[in-house]
């Protein structure tokens, strides 16, 4: 394995310097926790980004996935005139990226151009007004999000003139934990695991998933910004190495109704102010859950459906919530019980929540910032769980359930005081709008389900 080269300030000035890096990209996760910003040259970034930052178009954290300027935010608008922000370098996310030559990343925070404000709608901003409360709170949470995606045959551009349809799974068989069938893989994954690793991204595993093609490769854990940045890295960088390898790759939550979905579970725990001790283990407990424990998990499954837009952003998010197919329909605990929506796993230290409601398609910064949101609520006020559910979750007639349709979801999130009190009322408002604008945008087209069933027969 290639070792990381380890970068900070002046390290990468003696790499810019020897002409070991010659573009630095600079860059910020946007509302759907993609990265964007700019490819700066070495010497301009260290003689003027690296203290300065670089100026960005705030229209960014007010479009939709095709890049769309959307109506209704009251952060930035045709009105407003669409001004800058300053993408301020955060110099402990510098990194190489092993798979492109002669390049690194820097991940920024977003300020005000005038007050030199954070800009709290930002992803990244959300994520630490959460990490904050924790704090002030003595707590620190760790986190782990496990992406599953989709591996194709074909390039990008091949899916792209194919409209999507019709693919090459890279597999064709189901490969969950499939050895031989994933060595046929191995040219690819082994490059992302790699180059994970190398980029500074520590690397537990990886291995087949329970659909065609389907895969799963899982980062260390980590406190849940480091968590957010390397998840987001990880996402946009494994893309890149398979359209490298001229292989498409999708995140997205369903990609066919006769498969899995692609999952993110996230993995949560509460730990001391200084990160050092776990809080959530207790050996006198029934069920070894302390009172921070069943707090925390007791704010989880409470706010669970009101905050499903946070896990569930798009309109495909919900076709994966099916019976039987590894995707929570249920809102439940369960002692590691992969039918219930919250699956509780680990002893000792290792003792934690698996959500399992959302999907790879989510922005983890938004997703982390709810789950730490709901568990503070539930320490706070010494929320309990309800008793643990043995069974199967899918079939139970009793249990509350997580929101089928993004309809229902924004509705929810938008009512929400909770989310409002949580969030901010300026956040909030801002989410809601970018939930609310995912519905409409799909309220507005036909599909081509709809003109199979329409066309000749009514």
């Amino acid at each position: 394995m290639t070792e990381p080269l380890r970068l900070d300030a002046a390290a990468l000035e003696v790499a810019i310097d020897d002409g070991v890096i010659d573009t630095v990209v600079v860059a910020f996760p946007d509302l759907q926790g993609r990265l964007v910003g700019k490819r700066v040259t070495g010497h301009f970034f260290r003689d003027h980004v690296l203290d300065d930052g670089i100026d960005a178009c705030d229209y960014l954290l007010a479009v939709d996935v095709d890049m769309t300027p959307l109506p209704g935010y009251e952060f930035a608008g045709w009105d407003t005139g669409y001004g800058d922000m300053v993408a301020r370098p955060d110099l402990a996310t510098l990194r190489t990226v092993p798979w492109l030559d002669a390049t690194a990343l820097v991940l920024c925070d977003l300020a005000d151009e005038l007050t030199g404000e954070p800009v709290a709608v930002s992803p990244r901003q959300i994520l630490k007004h959460q990490i904050a409360r924790a704090a002030a709170l003595g707590y620190r949470v760790h986190i782990g999000s496990e992406l599953e995606f989709f591996l194709f045959r074909d390039s990008m551009e091949e899916a792209e003139a194919k409209g999507f349809s019709n693919l090459q799974y890279h597999s064709a068989v189901v490969q969950d934990y499939h050895v031989l069938q994933t060595t046929r893989d191995e040219y690819l994954i082994r490059q992302i695991r790699n180059g994970m690793d190398a980029a500074g991204i520590p690397v537990e595993f990886s291995k087949g998933e329970a659909s065609l093609g389907q895969h799963e490769i899982n980062l260390r854990y980590a406190d849940a910004l480091t968590m957010a940045d390397n998840h987001a890295i990880y996402k946009n960088g494994a893309k890149e190495i398979a359209a490298l390898n001229g292989r498409a790759l999708t995140f997205m939550a369903k990609y066919a109704m006769d498969q899995c979905g692609s999952s993110c579970h996230v993995h949560s725990s509460v730990w001391d102010a200084d990160g050092t001790t776990s809080l959530m283990w207790d050996d006198d407990d029934p069920d070894h859950l302390s009172s921070v424990f069943r707090g925390w998990l007791g704010g989880l499954l409470a706010h669970a459906a009101e905050l499903a837009w946070c896990f569930a952003p798009t309109v495909n998010s919900y076709k994966r919530y099916q019976p039987g197919s590894w995707a929570p329909t249920a809102i439940a605990w369960g002692a590691d019980n992969r039918t219930c929506g919250f699956r509780v796993v680990g002893r000792g230290a290792g003792a934690r929540v698996e959500c399992r409601i959302p999907g790879a398609d989510a922005n983890p910064y938004l997703a982390f910032a709810a789950t730490i949101a709901s568990g503070l609520d539930g320490i706070e006020r010494g929320l309990q769980p309800p008793p643990r559910f043995d069974g199967n979750a899918y079939t139970a007639s009793d249990l509350p359930r997580v929101p089928w349709n993004i309809a229902d979801a924004v509705a929810a999130f938008g009512s929400s005081d909770f989310a409002r009190e949580a969030f901010g009322a300026e956040v909030h408002a801002h989410l809601a709008n970018t939930a609310a604008q995912e519905w409409a945008a799909f309220a507005n087209v036909v599909t081509d389900w709809e003109r199979r069933r329409c066309f000749t027969q009514l």
